[in-house]
């Protein structure tokens, strides 16, 4: 299969320019973790015949949609692109049919705060007749494909008159399209607004779900219309101030009244809940963990004859652990994890209608990524996302817990490289910081264990996913924001007992972070007893104020609670320029949208006033986020840490 020689193509790529595939116990080239995904996406159309995948056969091209016969993998695919714009994602609606998504950089600068530099279309293909049709809905996505209804899909997007509403997006209702794929023809089915504007459709494309606001009162509300039908009924509401999760992930498809939660419902551990609609009240608690919250829930493998059907519950400790409600889901599961090599986070990303053929995605520490094909019996690999990093080149990766110095207990993901201990180490907190993390393949610590360094991430206090006290513990106290206080003491604490445990050499610990994972740098970086021998801050809020102060109108109840007790007691970086006392690098995408480029700016001009010697890299045309990353801004971004770690870090570097 063409496909499988993909990284034969890259191989050749690297012999080009005198690079080779080295052994397990050297490093990989930079450029192989450069590099972007070679196949992504692949889903098998719904009668089976075909599978489709995002493609790319050069380090830093765009990826086009390739169309096998699931009989004939070796045989001559279907190809499109959509030069100048680059697909980013697609499905299957019919058994010839696919709809894509593309963005297209229409701009040079950013258009202001979370306002980046592309633009989105739809489009679709018919792989029969090889026709393309567009769309000219700026910025709609795909809400519903509707497995019910015949060439036809539910589009959504933020009206006009919402985009530049001073409400969180959070608020801004939708309008919803059903669009014929076929006639290009739509029909308006609702038009959101605050009071109840953010719906959900079942898969024959009825909507049973809404989420509203009332402005006046403050009151988050959600609505439900049973099996679709009938009048919309609020069922429950919050005060807006509220920290308490409550998000509905499905329903019952036998008791349709009956929907699935994920509550705190008054406790520290948010658990999943059956929810009563019709008596507006909780029913049974149908799994939760004293360790951890629930994630949500994992949907039924065939979406074209259960779209509604949720089959299992899904939370992290050392990995994504599921505990299934479905026996015959379960069993495919178990089966998929005794075949598939590496097996780590297995999920079935698309099943054939007759349930016979499907497409298996795995991914793992060892394992970026890979893409499999079950089809009349026989199993094969499709391909690899990043076939350049075997197994044995990569690291493995542990979950830990130690204690704070306060006396809280702090979890963690250590990557370990391959060798023996003590490591030089590096403390990589996430972005953020009110969000949940769980470590398949996390690039970055892959990328800093090839090259020898054990990475530590830990989840500090406000980190999600670890229960309603540990997240509030970061603002929601006396003390205020902890931003550079005990949040700051929670890295650090936990890189001195990777030292006592003997896995961490003291005298080589550096601090690597981006987006407030960069603000923490920062603090680190001027810390008065410094641990760290350096620290590289990327996307980073160096100004406090500056940052908040792009939505602090607009923000409001417990996100405002959130954000302005943090931002606004923790301490900010620009005030501390002068108390930096360890090597620096400071790097930023030249249209971060999220955290401007500004901030740089800023940071930097202070440190030439104070004569400090930091050093400074500008991506050009990247924005904050992974996905526009691209092969040229991660190479000079990999190749500014690892040097800055190996040169500039301390005496004798890292």
């Amino acid at each position: 299969m063409k496909t499988l020689r993909l990284a034969q193509l890259l191989l050749l790529f690297f012999s080009v320019v005198g690079a080779a595939l080295l052994n397990a116990a050297e490093p990989y080239p930079l450029d192989y973790f450069a590099v972007r995904s070679a196949v992504s996406n692949v889903e098998v159309s719904p009668n089976g015949k075909h599978v489709a995948m995002l493609s790319n056969p050069s380090k830093d091209g765009d990826p086009y949609i390739e169309v096998y016969k699931t009989d004939n993998l070796d045989g001559k695919p279907f190809r499109l692109n959509a030069d100048p714009m680059e697909i980013t994602s697609f499905y299957w609606v019919t058994d010839d049919v696919i709809v894509f998504r593309a963005r297209q950089q229409v701009r040079d600068k950013i258009d202001g705060f979370n306002q980046g530099v592309y633009e989105f279309v739809l489009a679709s293909v018919n792989i029969k007749k090889k026709k393309i049709k567009k769309y000219e809905q700026a910025g709609a996505s795909i809400s519903n494909i509707l497995p019910a209804k015949k060439n036809k899909v539910i589009y959504s997007f933020v009206p006009g008159n919402f985009k530049s509403s001073k409400l969180s997006s959070a608020f801004r209702p939708r309008a919803y399209y059903e669009l014929n794929l076929k006639t290009g023809a739509k029909r308006l089915m609702f038009r959101g607004k605050i009071s109840m504007g953010q719906v959900e459709t079942n898969g024959e494309g009825k909507p049973w779900l809404a989420r509203g606001f009332d402005i006046q009162t403050g009151t988050l509300s959600w609505f439900a219309r049973v099996n679709g039908e009938g009048e919309w009924e609020e069922f429950y509401s919050q005060h807006e101030d509220s920290f308490e999760e409550f998000s509905v992930k499905g329903y019952d498809t036998e008791k349709p009244h009956i929907y699935f939660v994920v509550a705190n419902n008054g406790k520290d551990k948010a658990g999943l809940w059956e929810y009563d609609v019709r008596a507006k009240k909780f029913g049974e608690l149908i799994y939760a963990r004293k360790d951890v919250d629930i994630v949500g829930t994992l949907s039924h493998s065939n979406y074209w004859t259960d779209p509604d059907k949720q089959v299992a519950v899904s939370y992290t400790t050392d990995r994504t652990h599921r505990e299934f409600f479905d026996g015959q889901e379960a069993a495919v599961y178990q089966q998929l994890q005794g075949i598939v090599p590496d097996a780590y986070y297995i999920r079935v990303n698309s099943r054939s209608r007759d349930g016979n053929t499907l497409t298996v995605y795995n991914q793992g520490p060892r394992d970026p990524g890979s893409y499999y094909l079950l089809h009349k019996g026989n199993f094969n690999k499709i391909g690899s996302t990043y076939p350049l990093l075997k197994p044995e080149g990569l690291a493995d990766v542990k979950y830990i817990k130690y204690k704070a110095r306060d006396g809280r207990t702090i979890p963690a993901y250590i990557t370990v490289p391959n060798g023996k201990p003590p490591f030089p180490a590096v403390v990589m907190p996430h972005g953020g910081p009110f969000v949940a993390e769980g470590i398949r393949y996390d690039e970055w610590a892959q990328m800093l264990a090839n090259n020898g360094y054990l990475v530590l991430q830990p989840q500090y206090r406000g980190s999600r996913g670890h229960g309603m006290e540990h997240y509030l513990s970061a603002f929601n106290t006396e003390a205020g924001g902890q931003g550079g206080y005990k949040m700051q003491d929670d890295k650090d604490d936990g890189m001195m007992y990777l030292v006592e445990q003997g896995l961490a050499d003291k005298d080589r610990l550096a601090f690597y972070g981006w987006s407030y994972g960069g603000y923490a740098a920062l603090i680190a970086a001027a810390r008065a007893q410094n641990i760290y021998q350096c620290s590289i801050a990327g996307a980073a809020v160096t100004d406090n104020q500056y940052q908040v102060n792009h939505y602090r109108a607009r923000i409001r109840g417990s996100g405002k609670l959130e954000q302005l007790r943090f931002w606004d007691d923790s301490i900010s970086p620009i005030e501390e320029v002068d108390k930096v006392n360890i090597p620096l690098l400071v790097i930023h995408g030249s249209v971060d949208q999220r955290v401007p480029p500004a901030h740089a700016h800023k940071y930097m001009s202070e440190v030439k006033k104070l004569g400090k010697k930091v050093s400074y890299v500008e991506l050009d045309g990247a924005d904050h986020f992974s996905n526009t990353l691209f092969y040229n801004h991660q190479k000079q971004l990999y190749d500014s840490i690892i040097g800055f770690l190996k040169n500039e870090c301390g005496p004798g570097g890292l």
